[in-house]
């Protein structure tokens, strides 16, 4: 369609130079004469080509419009240039009056150039899509069952397929990593700006850009299943969904096409009979008025902008399922979080190192991790997980026993260590300075599990400290909850913890309101609660256990989806387990509104101010815009909206 504008408007445009030449109003001014017998019938055969060939478009939209019964920019368009046409070649053939066969050929030279202009607008506005596409590599290093490497076309692999990525290299299908790590560029599909080390059970996306490491990848999905297909499809629907602002605006750019038509009309009665005004005077003015009230920029303010935020939501990570919900983010005034795997990490780590006198954290912390990496305790885990965090070497370690109820005991370096529980500790008769089991009853009562570490068995052991350990809260969500409140809304914590670990990290963070223990079923009765309270209510979770309150919520956001963004009962999917996605998404809501408003209100005014300009009300002082003018200005408003629309950006 673009490249169709595109060439005919070079078409015309090389006709409208000699309609120019030979048009005797422009003769007069210039003050030539280049006339020759028969030059009037050239003149009309080149115009003729010019409004037949170049006005199609518009002549064929407006008999669309007005097929369902639904006149707007094609149908003002078509008329001006036919209006003009036509009275033009009833002056040939004997009317008495000015041709006006070099306005009709500007008009539709600037009519085409503008269209040409702004589709390209358009275009760009939704080339992300085009983009995302690209991320694919068109080959793959499939592994046959030998073992040897094949490269295979991209879309030959499937699930189960066993791949070989290799450093820098595009992942070429959505797998779980079986052997070796990387860090792995995302960015141009999820928005994370630093690359995301993936080790054996990551998700890896299709797309996305390995690092320095080699790869073994099994695939899990393919074709219309995988991350940028469904993508792609979930950015076309919002893009193609109507929003109430479209609704408003589609209603305005129909009232104004009548407008313009009817006053066009008055216009041309006005001048022509209640002004006595010459008739040629009293066309140029109507149709005039018709071209530059084509209610063009009106019919993209919206679109535009529409198109140009889900796109940059696609390339957040922030996924548009449903568009009225995404507008309805704009009016939040309370946003929920889950706590566990939201705006904490969902596993345990340690958060405070409580060393005896003479021993030294970084020894604590190494011979404890040496000790429970023997066991598969999730506390064993986080402990493991905290010293390998910071760097650690871990000594060696034999004779590794699991004592039932109490915690667990190793020999490291031929120094016996211990790692128990507060029960086993006190039973034992292990004396811990006032000063170590003073901050540890603290912790304990914040709801973190305190361990304690020992050298040596029974009352005789040695205490070497003890270790705090809880749920590890994300080191962004403190400046999501920052963001929202610069924001000014309410952060609300539900979570089914206890109220003193509920409130441990409420304080942590900044919460405003902390809901606590309260099971899934629950959740959604919540929710519920503080909508009677009159608030409007975005909920985040995990698209499974939380499937009720997302449903519930004013605004569903699903997080930590990784690559299955198909989640039904969340209005908008946020790709990554990142709290401050879900503030984006607000951010990106009222941004997008203010695009919206910002078009609709230049729109309008640009309508209020042109059309009686075009109708001639100042024409007693000399100011009068020919149609040629009125194209322009008509052209460069859309252009106006258009650029406005691409300067949307995401916080």
């Amino acid at each position: 369609m673009v490249e169709d504008f595109k060439r005919r408007f070079w078409v015309c445009l090389a006709l409208t130079v000699p309609i120019l030449a030979l048009s005797p109003m422009l003769q007069m001014w210039a003050g030539v004469e280049w006339r020759f017998p028969g030059d009037v019938w050239v003149l009309t055969a080149l115009a003729s080509v010019v409004y037949l060939y170049g006005g199609k478009p518009f002549l064929a939209g407006a008999r669309d419009e007005l097929a369902e019964r639904r006149p707007g920019m094609m149908t003002l368009v078509a008329l001006a240039i036919t209006v003009a046409f036509v009275y033009s070649v009833a002056v040939v053939l004997g009317l008495d009056g000015n041709l006006f066969f070099w306005e009709t050929a500007t008009l539709v030279d600037l009519m085409l150039v503008g269209h040409w202009v702004e589709m390209r607008s358009v275009m760009g506005a939704s080339r992300a899509l085009e983009e995302l596409a690209r991320l694919m590599p068109d080959e793959a290093h499939r592994l046959t069952a030998s073992g040897e490497v094949e490269d295979v076309p991209t879309d030959q692999l499937r699930p189960g397929d066993t791949i070989l990525v290799k450093a820098s290299e595009k992942v070429p299908a959505d797998g779980a990593v079986v052997d070796g790590r990387s860090a792995v560029n995302q960015a141009a599909l999820t928005g994370e700006s630093v690359p995301v080390e993936k080790g054996v059970g990551d998700e890896l996306i299709a797309g996305s850009v390995n690092g320095s490491g080699a790869l073994t990848v099994e695939v899990t999905k393919t074709g219309a299943d995988a991350y940028l297909n469904q993508v792609v499809t979930l950015v076309r629907e919002a893009q193609a969904s109507k929003s109430r602002t479209q609704d408003l605006a589609n209603r305005a750019a129909f009232y104004l096409t009548i407008t313009a038509i009817t006053v066009g009309a008055l216009t041309f009665f006005g001048w022509w009979l209640l002004s006595d005004g010459p008739l040629a005077f009293a066309i140029e003015r109507a149709v005039t008025v018709m071209v530059i009230a084509c209610p063009h920029a009106l019919g993209l303010a919206i679109p535009l902008v529409v198109a140009v935020s889900t796109a940059i939501s696609a390339r957040n990570g922030l996924l548009v399922r449903d568009r009225a919900a995404f507008e309805r983010a704009r009016d939040l005034d309370t946003l929920v979080f889950d706590k566990t795997g939201t705006l904490t990490e969902g596993r345990f780590g340690v958060t405070e190192t409580l060393p005896a006198p003479g021993v030294a954290e970084a020894e604590l912390l190494a011979l404890s991790a040496a000790v429970e990496g023997g066991s598969e305790h999730p506390i064993a885990a986080g402990v493991v997980r905290s010293a390998r965090d910071r760097g650690l070497g871990l000594p060696d370690v034999s004779d590794f026993e699991a004592i039932t109820g109490k915690g667990v005991r190793a020999t490291v370096g031929g120094r016996t260590v211990q790692i128990l529980s507060p029960g086993a500790i006190e039973a034992e008769g292990v004396r811990f300075p006032d000063s170590i089991r003073a901050s540890a009853d603290r912790l304990g009562r914040e709801g973190q599990t305190v361990v304690y570490v020992v050298e040596g068995d029974g009352a005789t052991a040695r205490p070497l400290g003890a270790l705090a350990l809880a749920d590890i809260v994300r080191p962004e969500s403190r400046e999501a909850i920052d963001r929202l409140h610069e924001l000014g809304l309410e952060a609300v914590m539900l979570t089914g913890d206890k109220r003193e670990v509920a409130d441990h990290v409420a304080r942590q963070l900044g919460i405003d309101r902390v809901i606590a223990e309260v099971l899934p079923d629950g959740k959604s009765a919540e929710i519920q609660k503080l909508q009677r309270e009159g608030h409007v209510v975005a909920m985040t979770g995990d698209g499974v256990n939380d499937a009720p309150a997302l449903a519930t919520a004013d605004v569903g956001l699903a997080v930590g989806a990784g690559t299955d963004v198909a989640v039904e009962t969340a209005d908008i999917v946020l790709v990554e387990s990142d709290p401050r996605a879900a503030v984006r998404v607000i951010a990106l809501a009222r941004a997008t509104y203010r695009k919206m408003v910002q078009n609709l209100w230049w729109a309008a005014g640009y309508n209020v101010v042109a059309i009686p300009l075009a109708a001639g009300v100042l024409a007693p002082w000399g100011v009068v815009l020919s149609p040629a003018v009125g194209a322009v200005l008509m052209s460069l408003s859309t252009v106006v909206v258009a650029v406005n629309a691409r300067r949307l950006r995401v916080d």
